[in-house]
Parts: C-alpha cells; structure tokens; sequence
C-alpha cells in the first residue's frame, strides 16, 4: 500500500521539477534563442555559404591563331555550367588575369594546333591551373580534361570515324545524383548544429544553478538526483527536438535536400544524439560550475571536434591512422553518418543500427558519469 503514495509523491516531484524548469525558460528566453534561433541562423550562414561545387569557374583560353578547330573548341566550353571561357590574345594577359585571380586557370593552344589536329598528328595543349585550392585545382583538371574528351569524341563521330578508345566509360551517380555538395553538406551541419544545441542548452543552465546556489538548496529537499536529472533534462530535450524539427524543416523546403530514409528512424537517432550531446553539456556544467567557463568548454569540447572530426566536411578516410581513431569518441561522427544515409540513400540499416547503438552507448555514458560525479560533489 505504500508504494502508491510514494510513486505519487515521486510524480508530484518530477512534475514540480519540470514546472519550474519551464518557467525558468519562459523567464530567460536565451535558451529558446539557442535552440529555435541558432539553427535558423547557422543554417543560412552555413547551408547557402559552404560549398564544395566549383560553378561558372573563369578558365582562361590562349590561341595563336584563330582557326575553325580552335573556335570549335572553346565554344565546347561554352555549353558547360562548370566553365566560364575568358579569351586572351597573349600569355603576358592571360597570367596577369592568373595572378590577379581574375581566372582560375589557363588553356594554352598552340599556332599549329589546327595544322597538326587535321593531318591526325600528336596535338599539345598547356593547361595551367592555380594550385593555392588544392581540391578546386584538381576539381578544374577533371573539368577541362573531360570537356576536351568530350570536344574530341564528338569531333570524330561527326566525321564518321571511330574515337579509337578501347573503353568508354559511362558515368552512374548514385544517391546524390545532381552532385550538390549541398545536399551532402546540410545533413552533416544538422548534427554539429545540434551538438551545439545540446552542449549549450544543460552547459549553461546546469552551470547558472551551481553559480547561484539553487541546486544546493534543491539537494536538501526531499527529491533525489535521478528527480532533478529528468527534471532539468527533459525540458531541455524537448526544446533540444524542436530545434530538430526547425533544421529539418529548412533541410527539405528551404535547401531541398531529399529525405530517402524513414522519418520515425530520423527522429528515434536523432532523440539518441540529443541526450548525448546533453549528457556531454551536463557533464561539463558538473565539472565547471560557471557559465562563462562552461560555454567556452562545450565550444570547444563539442562543436570544434564535431565540425573538423565527425567527416561532415572532411573526409575521415584521409585523416592519420590515430587521427580516425580518435574520431570514434566525438558522437557527432554517429550522427552524420546515419543522417547522410538517411537523407540520401535511405534506411541502409548496416549503416544505421551500428551508429545508433554507439549512440545509445555514449548518451548512458555521459549521463551516468554527469549524475555520479554530481553525487560526489555534494555529499
């Protein structure tokens, strides 16, 4: 008989806990800024400024001698949304235009390009690419050799002649099929947007009860940990989850971003990811105790390793063997996976299912070592 009034008495003390949390936010709507307004900003700053495609690139062209070969050629360059042709009569003019930046390379054919293409002897042509982008370089390399491949396969076809190449390779682009570095880009920034959602929300609201004294003085109440734990973590999940639903929102009609996989799978791992990173920002609060300090280490802790090391812009591959390793402890790394998956290819489950129980493992980690390294503080 006991044990109803006691698990009355229990729910009447969540449900206190939980009441005053609320009204703690509706006070103070910074949190509310953090998790509705901070996704919407980053969002746009990130989604519409990183990008990896390399569009309308300045590549400019050098020809001796005006010729019909050589206009055919340029004007094959004409028809790709990847290049923008620039003609120059010199070299002296195309490498100012290089060196100031104005173009992103150089394509240099030579007096007698017409003479030797039309007897079929060996033809030179000099590219030039601005190497400071590494990855755009490589990038205007493919571009300018598969335009001029292209140039040259059709040339012979129109003549009835064979392209004499053993292979013809026909490219299939699977799960990104337009090739937006957007579409692959948005999913991971959802993760490290909500790593920083998460971290900040409990970092901070953990960490101004310790500077003001009032979890002290709830200790000696008759609620228990586990009581203020679910107290001051579910009003923040829940905020934490809308902030969610807003990034998604703008994920599939503002960016268009395909969404393949289930919608009940997203929501179940990203509920997973939510509770580590808030057991990561109570983790931190416990340890800190101040606001400022706080803050700065959930930065730093969360939203750096999960922007360089969770492969949402850097491939993890071609990181250092110790570099890959240590990956695996930054839970944002789980999250991008699943997400891109979901996103762009579907419910891949033997993608899915191991990232998500690495999920499930890290938010138990965290939020158990939150609530026992809080226990030992103030006893």
């Amino acid at each position: 008989m006991a044990a109803e009034p006691d698990f009355a008495v229990r729910h009447m003390h969540l449900r206190g806990l939980i009441r005053k949390e609320g009204l703690q936010i509706l006070r103070d709507p910074s949190s509310i800024a953090i998790a509705f307004l901070m996704p919407i900003v980053l969002l746009l700053l990130f989604g519409y400024g990183v990008s990896l495609d390399a569009n309308h690139v300045p590549i400019g062209f050098v020809t001796g001698v005006q010729t019909a070969q050589t206009q055919s050629l340029i004007g094959a360059f004409h028809h790709s949304r990847y290049i923008e042709p620039v003609r120059f009569q010199n070299m002296q003019a195309a490498r100012a235009a290089l060196m100031a930046h104005r173009i992103d390379a150089i394509v240099r054919l030579q007096d007698d390009f017409s003479a030797r293409l039309l007897s079929r002897r060996p033809v030179d042509a000099q590219l030039i690419v601005n190497g400071v982008d590494a990855n755009k370089a490589r990038i205007v390399q493919g571009y300018v050799g598969a335009a001029v491949q292209g140039w040259l396969q059709q040339r012979e076809r129109a003549r009835g002649r064979d392209t004499a190449l053993p292979v013809t390779l026909v490219p299939r682009i699977w799960f990104n099929s337009e090739v937006r570095s957007r579409d692959y880009l948005v999913p991971g920034l959802v993760a490290v947007i909500m790593t920083l959602i998460g971290a900040l929300l409990t970092a901070l609201v953990m960490a101004r009860e310790w500077e003001r004294g009032t979890l002290e003085a709830l200790m000696v109440t008759p609620v228990t940990l586990r009581e203020i734990l679910i107290g001051k973590l579910l009003p923040y999940f829940i905020l934490g989850m809308g902030g969610m639903t807003v990034s998604l929102v703008m994920a599939l009609w503002l960016f268009d971003v395909p969404l393949r996989g289930s919608l009940i799978v997203l929501v179940l791992c990203s509920a997973l990811f939510l509770l580590a990173a808030l057991g990561m920002g109570l983790l931190i609060s416990v340890i800190a105790r101040n606001q400022f300090v706080a803050a700065l280490v959930a930065i730093i802790a969360t939203f750096l390793p999960a922007f360089l090391l969770s492969g949402f812009i850097f491939d993890i591959n071609s990181m250092p063997v110790w570099l890959q390793w240590l990956t695996h402890l930054v839970a944002a790394r789980y999250f991008v996976a699943i997400l891109q998956t979901l996103f762009l290819a579907g419910d891949v489950w033997s993608v899915i299912l191991p990232n998500a129980l690495a999920l499930a493992i890290m938010a138990t980690f965290f939020i158990g070592v939150s609530r026992l390294r809080m226990s030992k503080r103030l006893e």
